[in-house]
């Protein structure tokens, strides 16, 4: 008698796990970051089912064995989770909450994860509005740029329920390569805020050290290959250095995305009276770069500021 009872408790497991890995996931938004990381998902063997506005975006994962549906509210009526990676907060809102949203097709029960960056009290405002409806929600934005999300090694900043944290751990870590949990919903937004700002400064910073070392006269690709072995040296600089040495900026993460994310960084900071002089002064320098049309190109392109000011160029 023990003996059958142990093998239908096996058997149980056993179809617990299979019902997992079946899990039906959906995913709004196929933009510069979100195709990758919905890539990343059939990779892992996720059934997936997309949305987007842009049709050649769904057509690529359709090919890639994505289901399709005609909007987030569709995706949401297949879906027992929706990832939303989308621009900003007016964008996720809409996706969410907006006509033929994913809020107008979720059942009761339905999880939410917000992969986008936004201000963390819009994550609050829009995670209230899902939970009328029986919706729960993370927000869990991602910190990489592109050539991570192809990798599937972005970090992810997570915040809302822990047990939700918990059962979606795997999911997030089919798309990255450091998952961390950060605290009440908005949390995770307010992590995002606080790297976006060490990026924006470490740029600027490594653009400012270039240029002055051309000006002095001083090699500085030799310059960078000094310092960066020290205490100076970053995974920034070593992202960014060889673009601005080689004059390639190419996007990994656009200027005009950086300004998005300072806009919500200073609006968040000034909320709580936490002053943030270093954002304000990265704000300006971006809008300078953004008024001489570089705000298509990365974030890197900060050191054209510098060249300007100094009238010298980095590129060797």
């Amino acid at each position: 008698m023990p003996i059958v009872f142990l093998k239908v408790l096996f058997y149980n497991q056993d179809k617990i796990v299979k019902e997992d890995n079946q899990m039906r996931v959906g995913f709004v938004g196929l933009g510069i970051m979100g195709k990758p990381m919905a890539k990343n998902l059939l990779k892992a063997g996720y059934d997936l089912v997309v949305a987007d506005l842009n049709q050649e975006a769904v057509a690529e994962l359709a090919a890639a064995g994505a289901q399709t549906a005609a909007n987030g509210a569709g995706v949401a009526g297949a879906c027992q989770v929706v990832i939303t990676m989308v621009p900003n907060s007016p964008h996720v809102r809409a996706a969410v909450l907006g006509e033929n949203g994913v809020a107008q097709g979720a059942k009761p029960g339905t999880v939410l994860i917000d992969m986008s960056s936004i201000d963390p009290t819009e994550s609050k405002a829009i995670g209230a509005e899902l939970a009328k409806k029986g919706i729960e929600m993370l927000d869990a934005p991602v910190s990489g740029g592109e050539p991570k999300a192809i990798d599937g090694t972005i970090s992810v900043m997570v915040g809302g329920k822990r047990e939700l944290f918990d059962r979606y751990y795997d999911l997030l870590m089919a798309m990255a390569g450091s998952v961390v949990y950060v605290g009440e919903l908005g949390s995770g937004n307010v992590a995002k805020l606080a790297n976006q700002i060490v990026v924006a400064v470490n740029i600027a910073a490594v653009a400012e050290a270039l240029t002055f070392a051309k000006k002095a006269g001083t090699d500085p690709e030799l310059v960078y290959q000094a310092i960066r072995g020290g205490l100076a040296g970053s995974t920034v600089m070593d992202a960014k250095a060889p673009m601005m040495l080689a004059g390639n900026f190419k996007p990994g993460f656009r200027v005009e995305l950086h300004i998005k994310d300072l806009t919500n960084a200073l609006n968040a900071a000034h909320a709580i009276s936490a002053p943030v002089p270093l954002s304000g002064q990265l704000m300006e320098i971006m809008q300078s770069v953004k008024a001489d049309g570089c705000d298509k190109e990365d974030h890197s392109s900060i050191v054209r500021f510098y060249e300007k000011l100094s009238n010298v160029t980095v590129k060797s």
